[in-house]
């Protein structure tokens, strides 16, 4: 069975679920938190943060560890659960990755000279790192721009507003709780890049 994932990322996890299609809709089958950091490197949820004090040569090498850090721990994490869902007898087909606004074209330096903007670049530090690593493992990505995402799954899903939050709480109410905001933006983003690449 052909299933699609959609992440909602934070500053070192992301909650993550997976769909599938069912008679009537989509049909949740899995939803977790995963961690995107190593044990022990909790700096690395905010590695402009953690580099604040730094001086320039240092602070910009500390940054540069810490996007090295998500990506090659984002890879290993999608990595796991393609495994486990082959093992279920899925195969991903789609996955959507709600996209913070994108980020000006900063260096390093720039952005550590503004608080607002290290902020902003952690903010797009982590779906950016699970974006690439969906693309490493072999999966069809599809980038979801968080403002927009109510007029983009209105329009894939060819419902109004309405509808699709009823979907939702019906969704929850089959799966039971918890049934988190994250968990359902996450579906959502899953629900748009499924139809997305169905109609490519």
């Amino acid at each position: 069975m052909n299933v699609a994932l959609g992440f909602k990322a934070h500053s070192g996890w992301a909650a993550v679920v997976t769909i599938a299609k069912a008679s009537v809709g989509v049909e949740v089958i899995d939803r977790r938190r995963i961690e995107l950091i190593d044990e022990g490197e909790l700096w690395a949820k905010q590695p402009y943060h953690a580099a604040e004090e730094l001086e320039p040569g240092e602070a910009r090498l500390v940054v540069k560890k810490g996007i090295a850090s998500a990506q090659r721990v984002a890879v290993l994490r999608i990595k796991e659960i393609v495994r486990r869902s082959a093992d279920s007898g899925y195969q991903i087909s789609a996955c959507g990755i709600l996209a913070p606004e994108p980020m000006p074209d900063w260096g390093t330096n720039e952005i550590l000279s503004v608080h607002i903007r290290m902020h902003k670049a952690e903010g797009v530090l982590f779906p950016d790192a699970l974006y690439r690593a969906a693309e490493k493992n072999g999966i069809q990505v599809v980038s979801v721009p968080e403002k927009r995402l109510d007029e983009l799954a209105q329009k894939a899903l060819r419902k109004s507003g309405d509808d699709i939050s009823k979907m939702l709480v019906a969704i929850g109410r089959s799966i039971g709780p918890p049934w988190t905001r994250d968990q359902k933006t996450a579906t959502l983003a899953a629900m748009v890049a499924m139809k997305t690449l169905e109609k490519a």
